[in-house]
């Protein structure tokens, strides 16, 4: 299938690793030109060096996405330099998962407020494409409550709502808006390894958990974030995609 997404520009917050990183590999796979962000100044070079290695224009910027003048300033940067925004993917987390008030903040101000100011400062852009698109990246958490009940589903459950209005408000300027939500992803240095390491009895019930007797890669959760972001999915909008391989039980009406 032609996805359409060459000559499209995509951009994509956190990409030197994991889901970012992949999404990142795939739009470039495609055609896309890319811009990525993420607070690792080496990591930025080398994943934007390898991006643009595929042929197409690369860019990206060290930065905190907590930090909104910085963000802000990062996207209508990437976009002047892209030549325009045809697809937003906001995907970086705090991965706060503590009551305390500082994971609350951490939460509200990265997952949240990244989103809100990412979406907000691509607009003007997004509304030139003819093909625009936004992923809201959220998490099975936000759906049902597990281990990560408290702040950091919270706010998964908030950016999948948000979604879903921004797609019924911005249809008619047709820019399309989905979320979608990865089940557990593990990844060289992602928060499952850490989990298996440091907290091995956890790892254990979240591994007795996937019927399909391992976790997602971050190629897959990738392959779903560009499907939806493409033209080929035109008439798909407002949904919360769930890629967990059936770890989650409940039915999504």
């Amino acid at each position: 299938m032609d996805l359409g997404l060459s000559g499209m520009k995509a951009l994509i917050t956190g990409g030197t690793k994991g889901i970012g990183r992949a999404v990142a590999e795939h739009f470039a796979a495609e055609g896309a030109d890319v811009a990525i962000c993420a607070r690792d100044a080496a990591g930025v070079t080398q994943a934007v060096a390898t991006l643009a290695s595929r042929g197409v224009r690369a860019t990206g910027r060290a930065l905190d996405v907590s930090d909104g003048p910085a963000l802000t300033g990062w996207v209508t940067d990437a976009a002047n330099e892209l030549g325009g925004l045809d697809i937003v993917v906001s995907n970086v987390s705090a991965l706060a998962i503590g009551q305390d008030e500082t994971s609350w903040q951490a939460e509200f101000a990265t997952d949240m407020m990244g989103t809100v100011r990412t979406v907000n400062a691509a607009m003007p852009f997004l509304e030139q494409s003819k093909a625009a698109s936004i992923v809201v990246i959220a998490s099975v958490s936000g759906r049902e409550v597990d281990f990560a009940a408290g702040p950091y589903g919270v706010f998964k459950a908030a950016l999948i709502h948000y979604a879903k209005g921004l797609s019924y408000q911005l249809a008619g300027r047709n820019i399309r808006v989905n979320a979608l939500s990865p089940g557990n992803t593990y990844f060289p240095g992602g928060v499952w390894e850490k989990i298996e390491h440091g907290n091995p009895e956890l790892f254990k019930q979240a591994m007795a958990l996937n019927p399909t007797g391992r976790m997602g890669r971050p190629e897959e959760m990738a392959r779903a974030v560009v499907f939806l972001a493409s033209p080929a999915a035109s008439f798909v909008t407002g949904t919360n995609l769930v890629v967990d391989g059936a770890l989650t039980r409940g039915v999504q009406f």
